[in-house]
């Protein structure tokens, strides 16, 4: 009787915690906004600028924190029905592309329909994301809606939206920092109506879905199970996915995207002891709502009296980063078949040597065509004489800066895809690419006239603790496609949250990072060019000798060993090495581009499979696609320059999901 007693008291402790921290959080975010309202109250009453400072409190302060709980509740409850219904623990409005479909919609109607998002901006939102969404899912109805291929749909829809979005905005003149503000999602307010908004979207949404409380639960068990009692599946399924659009396009089109609490609310709620779906709908909007409120109030605290400058979707992801890093390992994954055993090996190809030449001459054809085709004021041209002599000094560096970085994208792509053994993996899927441009931001803190030593050595470093972490990460879950997937996404927002909290600073560092993001390659010298070509060979020199480990350690850990490759070691050079080529890559091509995922699959599918000719095939494959980018890059939209990265994303995205479509191959 005793034992039982004692049994009951624990388990009622374990129950009472989380409701303890949960309200010492909700406490600690009260707290915030009292104090912020404290220090306005007096001023209300008491400044001779009372009406300006009455018109502060009542339609800034006090609708901000009503956004701020409102946003949370409705994002959480969307991501809780995206997972529920789609049961894939990663689905949220950010990774299904939701938000940057809404963010296409929008700049296209601005640009072009002004009148239109003026009367229906949550319209235009709306659709935007339902045909990501629907985009997402059509992709992959063949594949069942597999969790890890609709998350990585989404991120490749969601890229390819963001790199049209940002390529409108550049095609007509306008500055691209407009546009990374709005997507760093700022809950600044200056009257009640997005509250009201907001307030109407939660109330709609909460009780449609108390009145599906029976179809989602059937929803949330099997297909078969699903069937046998009754439910109309699809019809269901796309009602509720309908519903979370609905609700989450409304947040991006009055406050921007704000990305994480979708994801981390539901996750947090099963963690705090929410088991059935009607306890997650109550605890996953009060978790979102309490970590948007914390997270906006923290934001106000730091900005201090100068202002803010940090967008408190930037806070989230600063928050949400470590927290789905430390949530990772407790976060149940479903046994679902990986992208990694998807699929049908390819065929190898007979004379994988002339494939290589046959690259080989096409890159030497793109260069020359990149070299001697353009555009002028006087339209297309073809340079030759002195005419050539000009532009070969402003053409020629950059052709071979862009060729290099591709051709390093391509190599670090092709052995952190092997080393891990997961198709999926690649320096932008798993941050490496964002993490060189935090190290960029921290020696830019430092100095913000740090010279190219300097910035090179923070973006290698940067770039190699964002690799360690991931394949620490990925190593305790025996490189599951999942979990390494969910850490990328988690490193990528952290690392690009101190981005653009710093760029949202708009000093001299903010600039540098500013073009550094946009990945162009306009500002290549021909000593730029020279740097690229004398780094290439030591870096990748190694990855050649070492090609039998590469062959190797897809095998697992005790294959590798078994067969006499040091496992630890191998590994540790590899990444090192992997690190290096990401860190100067992504200096000339910033982090958007997708050639270190997309090229090493282009060279698998041709059949080089073997890792010395897949290596050499998916090189020249990343400098043949970056090159191609560069030259469209000054060509489409003259005499506008778009970012060769972002470019390169728009040819290399839409082929990706494709490619995701038929079927992932496996590692060979």
């Amino acid at each position: 009787m005793t034992d039982r007693v004692a049994t009951d008291h624990l388990r009622a402790q374990r129950a009472l915690s989380p409701l303890v921290l949960w309200g010492a959080l909700a406490a600690v975010a009260a707290l915030l906004f009292a104090w912020r309202v404290g220090t306005q109250w007096p001023a209300t009453l008491h400044s001779n600028n009372s009406n300006l400072d009455h018109v502060i409190l009542f339609y800034s302060t006090l609708p901000r924190a009503a956004v701020a709980v409102l946003a949370g509740a409705v994002l959480g409850l969307s991501g809780l029905l995206l997972q529920h219904v789609l049961r894939n623990p990663l689905a949220e409005p950010s990774t299904l592309g939701i938000s940057a479909g809404a963010q296409l919609a929008m700049t296209i109607a601005s640009l072009h329909a002004p009148l239109l998002m003026e009367r229906s901006q949550g319209l235009v939102a709306f659709a935007g994301g339902t045909a990501a969404v629907l985009l997402v899912l059509a992709l992959t109805w063949r594949r069942g809606l597999e969790p890890v291929s609709v998350v990585l749909a989404g991120m490749m829809v969601a890229l390819t939206a963001s790199s049209v979005s940002a390529a409108l905005i550049l095609a007509n003149g306008e500055y691209l920092f407009s546009l990374f503000i709005w997507g760093g999602g700022s809950l600044v307010q200056q009257d009640w109506g997005p509250a009201i908004a907001l307030a109407a979207r939660l109330a709609a949404g909460a009780m449609a879905a108390l009145m599906l409380l029976r179809p989602l639960t059937i929803l949330g068990l099997d297909d078969a199970s699903a069937r046998g009692l009754g439910v109309a599946r699809h019809t269901s399924r796309f009602l509720v996915i309908a519903l979370s659009v609905w609700m989450a396009t409304t947040v991006a089109a009055e406050v921007g995207v704000i990305g994480f609490v979708g994801l981390a609310a539901p996750a947090l709620a099963t963690l705090s002891g929410a088991r059935t779906l009607r306890q997650k709908l109550l605890a996953a909007p009060l978790v979102g709502a309490i970590l948007l409120w914390l997270t906006d109030g923290l934001v106000q605290l730091a900005a201090g009296t100068g202002g803010e400058r940090i967008p408190t979707g930037a806070g989230t992801a600063l928050l949400g980063g470590p927290l789905l890093l430390w949530l990772l390992p407790r976060l149940r994954m479903f046994e679902w078949p990986h992208l990694g055993s998807a699929g049908t090996s390819p065929r190898k190809a007979s004379r994988p040597w002339l494939l290589i030449l046959l690259l080989l001459a096409l890159i030497l054809i793109a260069a020359v065509l990149a070299l001697l085709v353009g555009r002028g004021p006087t339209g297309w041209s073809f340079a030759s004489g002195g005419l050539l002599a000009d532009l070969a000094a402003w053409r020629a560096p950059r052709i071979v800066v862009a060729a290099a970085a591709g051709a390093m994208l391509a190599a670090a792509g092709v052995v952190i895809q092997r080393v891990t053994g997961n198709p999926l993996a690649s320096p932008e899927v798993l941050g490496v690419g964002t993490g060189a441009g935090a190290g960029l931001t921290a020696v830019l803190t430092i100095s913000a006239t740090a010279g190219l030593g300097w910035q090179l050595t923070g973006s290698a470093l940067g770039s190699l603790a964002a690799l360690i972490a991931m394949l620490a990460i990925a190593a305790r879950s025996k490189f599951g496609t999942d979990r390494l997937l969910l850490a990328g996404i988690a490193m990528s927002a952290l690392c690009s949250a101190v981005i653009t909290a710093t760029v949202a600073m708009g000093n001299a560092q903010s600039y540098i990072l500013l073009r550094w993001l946009s990945g162009s390659t306009g500002q290549a010298t021909s000593g730029d060019a020279w740097l690229a070509m004398a780094c290439l060979p030591p870096l990748v020199l190694p990855l050649f000798l070492a090609a039998r480990w590469l062959d190797i350690l897809p095998l697992g850990t005790n294959s590798a060993r078994g067969l006499g490759v040091p496992v630890a070691g191998g590994r540790l050079l590899l990444i090192v090495v992997a690190a290096l080529l990401t860190a100067l890559s992504a200096m000339v091509v910033g982090p958007l581009s997708f050639v270190g995922l997309i090229a090493p699959h282009l060279a698998r599918l041709a059949g080089l499979s073997r890792a010395r000719i897949h290596l050499a095939g998916a090189m020249l494959l990343g400098a043949l696609l970056m090159i191609v980018s560069d030259w469209l890059s000054r060509m489409a939209a003259f005499p506008y320059e778009l970012p060769t990265g972002l470019f390169a994303s728009l040819l290399g995205g839409p082929y990706l999901v494709y490619l995701l479509a038929r079927g992932v191959p496996r590692q060979g």
